[in-house]
């Protein structure tokens, strides 16, 4: 494709969207005809991967999440065509990072789940392996965050408001889902093209949107029922309007049932319609050409569904459910009871009536075989599906499908020895480990384009990009000071980037000569943001005893959504937004410390803080974070981890040294041990300074405007402290002292970093990829 060809091709579909020239139109305009004019570059590609995995057996990923971000960089990074359509727009006179930054970020995910589906389906078409993936088109993101008077605000998210060149609508394959016999929607499905890097294939991401089956009722209009005829349709598509609606309410939890049902159904429908279109006269072979893989019990209700319509289909119920156990996998991504889902029985019947008798099947089937394994019915609690008016979905895809993984090596084993450990002793080689990754095509390539180059340059190819192990001869440059020089030399520049866009966007002037130290996550009490808030309120309090004490430059940098109905979670961010406006405005401490919460947290910004970032914020309780995947994203850039033995951290530190970073706080056995008797009055009482920064909560120096926030916090801190922040804080607080002091030596300091960097290579997606495909999909790369 000439410069000429591609000027020709964008100003024509310019003309054909907007009916004017593409100079005529605004940058959102102009990224969607770009977008348009890229597609079809990328459509006959499409068609050819489609071709070459016909009849070939697939995966395909089932999420309630798919954290994107934006595509129009990464597809053109992965196609190669990423400096020929930089240079015809720049001829053109336009701005690319303006039409870059006009695209918004997908909004189909919230955390580290949709992302990780995001970067197994990159890493998937990157491999050749036939991979697809399967959710719902959601209108809203999860909601645009805003801080009014430091409190989180949420709105709509109309990610979809001006169009997705991305998207291709697919009426042909449109499926009826049924709730029950009087409830019925369309889904409608929207393809997205996956790019692998290379362009050698492209694979899909497939939403399914709900529409009423009968849109419009033309009698209720003409009889002046103006709103009630397009009652239909407005119902059907609150199924697919917001990816997790509040669920405090029991019309909420409705609704997410719904929505899991929904696009589970509308998946699997569509597997089996194809299926049976290339010529198969019966299921037998079903399995054979199809692994399904579960991320989380979101899409649990596959499990049911499936077997449900393998009966339709006539095939009957213990051949359909030795179908189903052998096409499925189930993905754990929690050790949180809380969030291991539980449907409440009425409520699941009242739903979906129709899938509920499929259930009780599945449980008695399990009571039958708990029989004749003779498990001790006292046992029985730990397995039984249908059980204290509930239904366990985790129970459900242990029992249901051939494998069970968890996300990090610790994680998995305490899957195995506590959270699941029964299931485990029933079934020794289903649990097994998957450690996440990330893929180093968005969070360092193009994110990082500085740091990608140097590493091409001292590796002398860019092999690197598809095989991030070759990370590791990096090893050899640790102690050159060239190499660290120009490593630190592209930290800073990462850093004053990161800088100018904070003061255009937040409006806060932050020194890219301090330590970046940088928080990035969902807002959960576990993950303990509010300890790093503590350490911050500790160490103004301790700067401002001592205000000619040498104090290294610090800035301290947050980004976090909380759930709309996750109250104590909104009371720490009101918390640390008091806290920033009380350090920022403070002219004593203020040109050392700086702390920052950035509004609207997303993938788009994580791409400029992880390249940024000195230090990375990974100190959830021990035993309670699954993997993470965000202290991967920072170690790939050259960041050091301050965190506890927990999830991911574990192997971070086994790959690149104790020493290279800042582990802290007790361990998962010794939070087991402290649960049985632990005050935290004491903890908090027998740490120097520690009582000053709590009591501030409740004694005036912060005010939550009278909502009653900082004392519901003050008073979960002080009679529970669930997650021992107290407790591990003296601790944390050390090695945060620890890492002011040893960053007067930036040399020493930054060759972790390096090392860290050097040693990133077990965590690249496409590592975690080759296994799934190898052990648990069975599928083989076509080329």
């Amino acid at each position: 494709m000439t410069s000429l060809q591609l000027k020709e091709r964008i100003e024509g579909k310019a003309y054909e969207s907007h009916g004017q020239s593409f100079y005529a139109l605004n940058e959102k305009e102009q990224f969607k005809v770009v977008g348009n004019a890229v597609m079809e570059y990328v459509v006959p590609k499409w068609i050819e991967s489609k071709r070459k995995f016909n009849k070939k057996k697939q995966a395909y990923y089932l999420s309630a999440e798919f954290l994107m971000g934006r595509a129009l960089s990464n597809n053109l990074v992965n196609l190669g065509i990423d400096d020929e359509v930089k240079r015809t727009l720049e001829e053109m006179g336009v701005d690319y990072n303006a039409l870059e930054d006009a695209e918004d970020d997908a909004g189909l995910g919230n955390g580290g789940l949709g992302r990780l589906a995001a970067c197994f389906l990159d890493s998937g078409a990157t491999l050749d392996y036939p991979l697809s993936g399967y959710g719902i088109l959601y209108q809203y993101g999860i909601f645009k965050q805003n801080f009014v008077n430091g409190f989180q605000v949420e709105s709509a998210d109309p990610w979809l408001e001006h169009g997705n060149p991305w998207l291709i609508k697919n009426n042909n394959d449109t499926r009826i889902v049924e709730f029950s016999d009087a409830d019925k929607v369309e889904a409608v499905p929207y393809d997205m093209p996956i790019v692998g890097y290379g362009g050698d294939t492209i694979n899909t991401l497939r939403l399914w949107k709900a529409e009423a089956i009968d849109k419009f009722d033309f009698r209720a209009f003409d009889e002046g029922k103006y709103i009630d005829s397009v009652k239909a349709q407005d119902e059907a598509e609150t199924i697919s309007r917001i990816l997790y609606p509040n669920d405090s309410t029991t019309e909420g939890k409705k609704l997410r049932l719904k929505q899991q049902y929904f696009f589970t159904s509308a998946s699997l429908q569509d597997l089996m319609i194809k299926y049976k279109a290339e010529g198969h006269k019966n299921f037998d072979d079903f399995s054979k050409l199809h692994s399904i893989q579960l991320n989380d019990t979101h899409p649990a209700l596959a499990i049911p569904e499936l077997i449900r319509l393998l009966e339709k289909e006539g095939v009957e119920f213990e051949k359909a459910f030795d179908i189903t156990q052998k096409s499925m996998a189930y993905t754990n991504h929690t050790l949180l009871a809380e969030a291991l889902e539980v449907w409440d029985k009425g409520l699941f019947k009242s739903v979906l009536p129709n899938l509920y008798p499929y259930v009780e099947e599945i449980n008695s089937r399990l009571i039958s075989e708990l029989k004749e394994w003779q498990i001790d019915k006292d046992e029985w609690n730990n397995f039984l599906i249908i059980q204290n008016n509930g239904i366990h979905m985790a129970f459900m895809s242990i029992y249901a499908t051939r494998a069970v993984n968890g996300v990090a090596a610790i994680h998995t084993d305490l899957l195995k020895t506590d959270v699941i450990s029964s299931w485990h002793k029933l079934f020794p080689d289903r649990i097994v480990n998957k450690t996440n990754g990330i893929t180093q095509r968005r969070w360092l390539l193009q994110s990082n384009p500085q740091l990608s180059e140097m590493i091409t340059e001292l590796l002398g190819s860019k092999e690197w990009v598809t095989e991030l192990s070759q990370l590791k001869a990096l090893e050899a440059n640790q102690d050159d000071d060239q190499v660290l020089d120009r490593f630190i030399d592209i930290k800073h520049e990462k850093k004053k980037e990161l800088a100018e866009y904070i003061q255009f966007h937040e409006e806060v002037n932050i020194d890219p000569d301090s330590i970046f130290d940088i928080q990035i996550k969902r807002l959960h009490e576990y993950k303990r943001q509010l300890m790093m808030a503590f350490y911050i309120g500790d160490l103004y309090n301790r700067m401002k005893a001592d205000p000619e004490g040498e104090w290294t430059k610090r800035t301290f940098i947050f980004g976090a959504k909380a759930a709309p109905g996750y109250y104590i979670a909104k009371a720490i961010i009101k918390y640390i937004n008091e806290l920033a406006n009380r350090v920022n405005t403070d002219p004593e401490v203020n040109g050392i410390i700086k702390v920052v919460f950035v509004e609207n947290y997303g993938v788009s910004y994580a791409e400029r803080l992880f390249p940024a970032a000195d230090v990375s914020e990974q100190i959830s309780t021990a035993g309670k974070e699954a993997s993470g995947t965000g202290n991967m994203k920072f170690m790939l850039n050259g960041a050091v981890t301050v965190g506890t033995m927990d999830g991911a951290n574990v192997e971070i530190v086994e790959e690149a040294g104790r020493e290279n970073n800042y582990i802290f706080g007790m361990e998962v056995d010794e939070v087991v041990e402290k649960r049985k008797n632990y005050n935290p009055v004491d903890a908090m009482k027998q740490t120097e300074g520690l009582e000053q920064v709590v009591e501030s909560l409740v004694d005036g120096t912060f005010h939550d405007n009278n909502t009653g926030m900082f004392r519901n916090l003050y008073n979960n801190l002080t009679q529970e402290d669930q997650y021992f922040v107290l407790e591990d804080f003296e601790s944390y607080r050390r090695v945060q002292d620890q890492i002011a002091g040893d960053f007067k030596d930036q040399k020493a300091f930054y060759r972790k970093g390096f090392i860290n960097m050097a040693n990133a290579g077990k965590f690249s997606s496409d590592r975690t990829v080759e296994e799934y495909a190898t052990d648990i999909w069975h599928v083989a790369r076509q080329q």
